[in-house]
Protein backbone atom coordinates (compact mmCIF):
# COMPACT_ATOMS: atom_id res chain seq x y z
CA UNK A 1 0.00 0.00 0.00
CA UNK A 2 1.15 2.95 -0.69
CA UNK A 3 2.61 4.61 2.48
CA UNK A 4 1.65 8.33 1.05
CA UNK A 5 -1.95 7.02 2.11
CA UNK A 6 -1.30 6.35 5.65
CA UNK A 7 0.28 9.45 7.12
CA UNK A 8 -1.96 12.18 9.33
CA UNK A 9 -3.14 15.01 6.90
CA UNK A 10 -1.64 18.42 7.43
CA UNK A 11 -3.89 21.01 8.84
CA UNK A 12 -3.63 23.66 6.42
CA UNK A 13 -5.31 21.70 3.70
CA UNK A 14 -8.14 20.72 5.92
CA UNK A 15 -8.76 24.79 7.11
CA UNK A 16 -8.48 25.63 3.14
CA UNK A 17 -11.37 22.72 2.42
CA UNK A 18 -13.28 23.80 5.38
CA UNK A 19 -13.53 27.06 4.47
CA UNK A 20 -14.71 26.12 0.59
CA UNK A 21 -16.81 23.51 2.18
CA UNK A 22 -18.99 25.96 3.89
CA UNK A 23 -18.73 29.06 1.38
CA UNK A 24 -18.71 26.93 -1.58
CA UNK A 25 -16.25 29.25 -3.10
CA UNK A 26 -12.67 29.45 -4.04
CA UNK A 27 -12.50 32.66 -3.84
CA UNK A 28 -14.08 33.73 -0.48
CA UNK A 29 -12.13 30.92 1.42
CA UNK A 30 -9.42 32.62 0.13
CA UNK A 31 -10.44 35.65 1.53
CA UNK A 32 -11.23 34.62 4.56
CA UNK A 33 -7.69 32.91 5.09
CA UNK A 34 -5.77 35.58 3.88
CA UNK A 35 -4.42 33.78 0.80
CA UNK A 36 -4.83 33.85 -2.62
CA UNK A 37 -7.47 31.99 -4.91
CA UNK A 38 -4.12 29.96 -6.19
CA UNK A 39 -2.79 29.22 -3.08
CA UNK A 40 -6.05 27.81 -2.06
CA UNK A 41 -6.45 25.61 -5.02
CA UNK A 42 -3.20 24.10 -4.57
CA UNK A 43 -3.61 23.23 -1.08
CA UNK A 44 -7.36 21.31 -2.54
CA UNK A 45 -5.68 19.55 -5.44
CA UNK A 46 -2.48 18.49 -2.74
CA UNK A 47 -5.69 16.88 -0.23
CA UNK A 48 -7.58 15.85 -3.14
CA UNK A 49 -4.30 13.54 -4.06
CA UNK A 50 -3.17 12.85 -0.93
CA UNK A 51 -6.70 11.04 0.14
CA UNK A 52 -7.20 9.60 -3.64
CA UNK A 53 -10.66 11.57 -4.06
CA UNK A 54 -12.31 14.26 -5.74
CA UNK A 55 -13.52 16.52 -3.10
CA UNK A 56 -15.24 19.12 -5.37
CA UNK A 57 -17.22 19.24 -8.35
CA UNK A 58 -15.79 22.91 -9.91
CA UNK A 59 -18.27 24.25 -12.58
CA UNK A 60 -17.61 28.02 -14.51
CA UNK A 61 -19.69 29.85 -11.52
CA UNK A 62 -20.43 27.15 -9.23
CA UNK A 63 -18.23 24.81 -6.67
CA UNK A 64 -20.07 21.55 -5.16
CA UNK A 65 -18.86 19.04 -2.54
CA UNK A 66 -18.96 15.57 -4.26
CA UNK A 67 -20.42 12.22 -1.68
CA UNK A 68 -16.55 12.35 -0.80
CA UNK A 69 -16.52 15.87 0.04
CA UNK A 70 -20.15 16.10 2.01
CA UNK A 71 -18.47 12.76 4.34
CA UNK A 72 -15.23 14.44 4.87
CA UNK A 73 -16.90 17.88 5.90
CA UNK A 74 -18.45 16.23 8.66
CA UNK A 75 -15.26 14.90 10.61
CA UNK A 76 -13.24 18.13 9.42
CA UNK A 77 -15.90 20.27 11.17
CA UNK A 78 -16.21 18.78 13.98
CA UNK A 79 -12.08 17.97 14.58
CA UNK A 80 -10.94 21.60 14.02
CA UNK A 81 -14.03 23.21 16.43
CA UNK A 82 -12.34 20.53 19.04
CA UNK A 83 -8.84 21.78 17.99
CA UNK A 84 -9.85 25.40 18.10
CA UNK A 85 -11.63 24.86 21.57
CA UNK A 86 -8.34 23.50 22.88
CA UNK A 87 -6.10 26.18 21.55
CA UNK A 88 -8.44 28.96 22.80
CA UNK A 89 -8.53 27.41 26.46
CA UNK A 90 -4.44 27.05 26.62
CA UNK A 91 -4.27 30.86 25.34
CA UNK A 92 -6.88 31.20 28.40
CA UNK A 93 -4.15 30.09 31.22
CA UNK A 94 -1.82 32.05 29.90
CA UNK A 95 -3.67 35.38 29.68
CA UNK A 96 -6.54 36.76 31.65
CA UNK A 97 -9.06 34.16 32.98
CA UNK A 98 -12.42 33.64 31.33
CA UNK A 99 -15.69 31.37 32.48
CA UNK A 100 -17.40 29.90 29.83
CA UNK A 101 -21.12 29.65 30.62
CA UNK A 102 -24.34 28.57 28.71
CA UNK A 103 -27.95 29.32 29.47
CA UNK A 104 -31.23 29.33 28.16
CA UNK A 105 -31.06 33.18 26.48
CA UNK A 106 -34.57 34.36 28.69
CA UNK A 107 -32.53 33.58 31.89
CA UNK A 108 -28.99 34.69 30.42
CA UNK A 109 -31.02 38.35 29.65
CA UNK A 110 -33.29 38.64 32.69
CA UNK A 111 -31.84 36.71 35.45
CA UNK A 112 -27.65 36.68 34.80
CA UNK A 113 -26.77 39.22 32.64
CA UNK A 114 -28.49 42.20 34.94
CA UNK A 115 -26.49 40.76 38.26
CA UNK A 116 -23.20 40.14 36.18
CA UNK A 117 -21.70 44.14 36.65
CA UNK A 118 -21.77 43.22 40.78
CA UNK A 119 -19.39 39.88 39.66
CA UNK A 120 -17.38 42.12 37.40
CA UNK A 121 -16.87 44.81 39.95
CA UNK A 122 -15.54 42.40 42.21
CA UNK A 123 -13.39 40.38 39.98
CA UNK A 124 -12.13 42.22 37.08
CA UNK A 125 -9.25 39.74 36.26
CA UNK A 126 -12.06 37.48 35.12
CA UNK A 127 -14.13 37.90 31.74
CA UNK A 128 -16.83 36.28 31.54
CA UNK A 129 -18.39 34.31 27.86
CA UNK A 130 -22.04 33.79 28.02
CA UNK A 131 -23.23 31.12 25.18
CA UNK A 132 -27.14 31.97 25.33
CA UNK A 133 -29.05 29.27 23.26
CA UNK A 134 -32.34 27.05 24.06
CA UNK A 135 -30.67 23.61 23.29
CA UNK A 136 -29.20 21.82 25.83
CA UNK A 137 -25.45 21.76 25.19
CA UNK A 138 -23.26 18.72 26.61
CA UNK A 139 -21.04 19.58 28.69
CA UNK A 140 -18.16 17.06 28.27
CA UNK A 141 -18.20 17.44 24.39
CA UNK A 142 -17.35 21.23 24.47
CA UNK A 143 -15.29 24.15 25.95
CA UNK A 144 -17.94 25.18 28.42
CA UNK A 145 -17.12 25.10 32.12
CA UNK A 146 -20.85 25.81 33.76
CA UNK A 147 -24.40 25.76 32.13
CA UNK A 148 -27.85 26.97 34.04
CA UNK A 149 -30.53 25.02 33.10
CA UNK A 150 -33.86 25.00 33.82
CA UNK A 151 -35.48 21.40 34.06
CA UNK A 152 -37.37 19.10 36.28
CA UNK A 153 -34.97 17.34 38.96
CA UNK A 154 -35.23 14.33 37.40
CA UNK A 155 -33.47 15.31 34.66
CA UNK A 156 -30.56 16.80 36.10
CA UNK A 157 -27.57 14.73 37.93
CA UNK A 158 -26.40 14.65 41.40
CA UNK A 159 -23.89 17.00 41.07
CA UNK A 160 -26.14 19.62 40.23
CA UNK A 161 -27.32 22.38 42.45
CA UNK A 162 -30.79 23.62 42.62
CA UNK A 163 -30.52 27.61 42.46
CA UNK A 164 -34.40 28.43 43.18
CA UNK A 165 -38.12 27.06 41.97
CA UNK A 166 -40.32 28.61 39.36
CA UNK A 167 -43.35 30.47 40.39
CA UNK A 168 -45.31 32.41 37.57
CA UNK A 169 -47.41 35.00 37.81
CA UNK A 170 -49.68 37.53 35.79
CA UNK A 171 -47.96 40.82 35.38
CA UNK A 172 -49.17 43.57 33.76
CA UNK A 173 -47.98 47.64 33.04
CA UNK A 174 -49.38 49.79 35.48
CA UNK A 175 -50.35 52.63 32.83
CA UNK A 176 -52.42 49.54 30.88
CA UNK A 177 -54.46 49.49 34.00
CA UNK A 178 -55.31 52.81 34.59
CA UNK A 179 -56.00 53.42 30.97
CA UNK A 180 -58.42 49.77 31.60
CA UNK A 181 -59.98 51.66 34.52
CA UNK A 182 -60.62 55.14 33.02
CA UNK A 183 -62.23 53.41 29.53
CA UNK A 184 -64.48 51.13 32.09
CA UNK A 185 -62.86 47.55 31.90
CA UNK A 186 -60.79 47.48 35.12
CA UNK A 187 -59.11 44.52 35.59
CA UNK A 188 -60.07 43.22 39.49
CA UNK A 189 -60.51 39.15 38.82
CA UNK A 190 -59.59 36.79 36.84
CA UNK A 191 -62.53 36.62 34.59
CA UNK A 192 -61.64 40.01 33.61
CA UNK A 193 -59.16 38.43 31.28
CA UNK A 194 -62.08 38.57 28.64
CA UNK A 195 -61.43 42.23 28.17
CA UNK A 196 -57.32 42.00 27.69
CA UNK A 197 -54.53 40.42 25.28
CA UNK A 198 -52.63 37.91 26.78
CA UNK A 199 -49.08 37.26 25.57
CA UNK A 200 -48.57 33.23 25.70
CA UNK A 201 -45.61 31.32 24.91
CA UNK A 202 -45.38 29.55 21.56
CA UNK A 203 -44.19 26.26 22.54
CA UNK A 204 -45.71 23.20 21.83
CA UNK A 205 -43.66 20.60 23.83
CA UNK A 206 -45.37 19.00 26.63
CA UNK A 207 -43.35 21.32 29.12
CA UNK A 208 -44.83 24.26 27.44
CA UNK A 209 -48.19 23.12 29.00
CA UNK A 210 -47.33 24.51 32.82
CA UNK A 211 -46.04 27.89 31.36
CA UNK A 212 -49.13 28.37 29.52
CA UNK A 213 -52.08 30.75 30.40
CA UNK A 214 -54.36 27.99 29.52
CA UNK A 215 -53.29 26.05 32.74
CA UNK A 216 -53.35 29.12 34.85
CA UNK A 217 -56.57 29.49 33.39
CA UNK A 218 -58.20 26.32 34.07
CA UNK A 219 -56.24 26.64 37.94
CA UNK A 220 -58.91 29.51 38.43
CA UNK A 221 -62.11 27.29 37.36
CA UNK A 222 -62.13 29.72 33.82
CA UNK A 223 -60.57 26.89 31.04
CA UNK A 224 -62.76 28.45 28.93
CA UNK A 225 -62.35 31.83 28.98
CA UNK A 226 -61.05 33.64 25.66
CA UNK A 227 -59.12 37.15 25.62
CA UNK A 228 -59.80 39.71 23.91
CA UNK A 229 -56.13 38.44 21.53
CA UNK A 230 -54.06 36.31 22.17
CA UNK A 231 -50.25 37.47 20.96
CA UNK A 232 -48.10 34.43 20.53
CA UNK A 233 -44.39 34.89 21.21
CA UNK A 234 -41.44 32.44 21.34
CA UNK A 235 -39.67 33.73 23.66
CA UNK A 236 -40.21 34.89 27.65
CA UNK A 237 -38.21 38.15 27.14
CA UNK A 238 -40.44 39.06 24.35
CA UNK A 239 -43.40 38.02 26.68
CA UNK A 240 -42.14 40.25 29.51
CA UNK A 241 -41.29 43.20 26.82
CA UNK A 242 -44.49 43.01 25.81
CA UNK A 243 -46.41 43.28 29.35
CA UNK A 244 -43.62 46.08 29.69
CA UNK A 245 -45.30 48.33 26.22
CA UNK A 246 -48.94 47.47 27.37
CA UNK A 247 -50.01 45.36 24.63
CA UNK A 248 -50.71 42.43 26.42
CA UNK A 249 -50.60 40.47 29.47
CA UNK A 250 -47.85 37.96 30.14
CA UNK A 251 -47.78 34.80 32.82
CA UNK A 252 -43.79 36.18 34.27
CA UNK A 253 -41.38 33.91 35.69
CA UNK A 254 -41.37 35.52 38.82
CA UNK A 255 -37.60 34.93 39.66
CA UNK A 256 -36.93 36.96 36.33
CA UNK A 257 -39.43 40.05 36.73
CA UNK A 258 -38.04 40.79 40.58
CA UNK A 259 -36.27 43.87 39.45
CA UNK A 260 -39.31 45.07 37.02
CA UNK A 261 -41.68 44.41 39.75
CA UNK A 262 -40.00 46.41 42.75
CA UNK A 263 -39.62 49.67 40.32
CA UNK A 264 -43.11 49.46 39.59
CA UNK A 265 -42.64 49.15 35.48
CA UNK A 266 -45.04 45.97 36.71
CA UNK A 267 -47.62 45.10 38.41
CA UNK A 268 -49.08 41.66 40.03
CA UNK A 269 -52.83 42.34 39.41
CA UNK A 270 -54.21 39.43 41.25
CA UNK A 271 -50.95 39.82 44.39
CA UNK A 272 -50.14 37.17 45.80
CA UNK A 273 -53.33 34.88 45.01
CA UNK A 274 -52.26 34.79 41.32
CA UNK A 275 -49.32 32.98 41.65
CA UNK A 276 -48.94 29.69 40.92
CA UNK A 277 -46.19 26.41 41.06
CA UNK A 278 -44.20 24.75 38.63
CA UNK A 279 -42.72 21.14 38.51
CA UNK A 280 -39.24 22.83 37.25
CA UNK A 281 -36.64 24.69 38.91
CA UNK A 282 -33.38 26.00 38.22
CA UNK A 283 -30.07 24.58 38.46
CA UNK A 284 -26.39 24.60 38.25
CA UNK A 285 -24.04 22.62 36.90
CA UNK A 286 -20.33 22.31 36.51
CA UNK A 287 -18.19 20.44 34.19
CA UNK A 288 -15.94 18.00 35.06
CA UNK A 289 -12.75 20.69 33.77
CA UNK A 290 -14.59 23.45 34.88
CA UNK A 291 -14.26 22.40 38.72
CA UNK A 292 -10.96 22.27 38.49
CA UNK A 293 -10.75 26.00 37.64
CA UNK A 294 -10.37 28.45 40.93
CA UNK A 295 -12.64 31.24 38.76
CA UNK A 296 -14.89 28.53 37.89
CA UNK A 297 -15.45 27.59 40.74
CA UNK A 298 -15.77 31.02 42.17
CA UNK A 299 -18.26 32.15 40.06
CA UNK A 300 -20.49 29.12 40.45
CA UNK A 301 -20.27 30.47 44.07
CA UNK A 302 -21.37 33.67 43.20
CA UNK A 303 -23.99 32.13 41.67
CA UNK A 304 -25.36 30.27 44.50
CA UNK A 305 -24.78 34.01 46.42
CA UNK A 306 -27.46 35.53 43.92
CA UNK A 307 -29.89 32.35 43.71
CA UNK A 308 -29.75 32.89 47.57
CA UNK A 309 -30.99 36.25 47.23
CA UNK A 310 -33.64 35.29 44.84
CA UNK A 311 -34.89 32.12 46.70
CA UNK A 312 -35.30 34.92 50.02
CA UNK A 313 -37.15 37.01 47.43
CA UNK A 314 -39.57 34.37 46.12
CA UNK A 315 -40.24 33.07 49.60
CA UNK A 316 -38.58 29.82 49.34
CA UNK A 317 -37.59 27.82 52.43
CA UNK A 318 -33.58 28.91 52.85
CA UNK A 319 -31.54 25.95 51.42
CA UNK A 320 -27.86 25.71 52.23
CA UNK A 321 -25.94 26.45 48.61
CA UNK A 322 -23.90 23.53 48.48
CA UNK A 323 -27.60 21.33 48.48
CA UNK A 324 -27.64 19.42 45.30
CA UNK A 325 -30.43 17.32 44.41
CA UNK A 326 -30.64 14.99 47.86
Amino acid sequence: MNQRRQRPLAIGPLRAFEAVARRLSFSAAAEELHLTQSAISRQIRALEEEIGSTLFLRGTRHVELTSDGASLQTSVVAALERLDGTVRQIRQAKGRRVVNVTSFASFASMWLLPRLPEFQRQHPDIDIRVSALDQVIDLDDSELDLALRYCPPQKMPPSSTRLFGEILTPVVSPWLLREAEAQGTPLRRPADLVNFSLAEEDDQRPSGLFLSWHRWLAEQGLADLQPRRWMFLNFTYQQIQAALSGQALALARLALVGESLERGDLVEPFGEAGRIGSPSAYWLLLSRHGGSRPEVVLFASWVRDQARLTRLALGEEQVDQEDGLG
